[in-house]
């Protein structure tokens, strides 16, 4: 890996990491809403999947890391659970992206340290 893209690589995956971990809290707390509040909750929690959807694709995009279009899969499963009013089972397929999301920072944080850039 390059300079270029394991920076881009590890910037992008650090910040999906801490995106899809809110996420997946917010997946685990909007069935503890009270039920006025949780048709509002599913919506907002589905807006932040799918900006952090649109920043995966960005990193896929920019980078060419395989790993982040395994995420976007990932979450797009996770998406379609949400929408089928099963948010607990959408954190496990979070959990899938966060995984994803994390091998190309480690591997360009590997990268960087080599370089005493980290």
């Amino acid at each position: 890996m390059d300079l270029p893209t394991a920076l881009k690589s590890y910037q992008y995956g650090e910040r999906a990491k801490s995106e899809l971990i809110m996420i997946s809290q917010f997946c685990l707390a909007v069935n503890g809403f009270p039920e006025q509040e949780r048709a509002g909750g599913r919506r907002m929690l589905l807006m932040m999947m799918e900006a952090t959807r649109g920043e995966l694709q960005f990193a896929a995009q920019s980078t060419s890391q395989a790993e982040f279009q395994r995420a976007i899969n990932a979450l797009n499963e996770a998406i379609s659970l949400v929408e089928g009013n099963q948010p607990e089972q959408a954190s496990l397929r979070i959990a899938a992206a966060i995984s994803a999301s994390t091998t190309p920072a480690q591997e360009a944080w590997q990268v960087l340290s080599e370089h005493g850039l980290l």
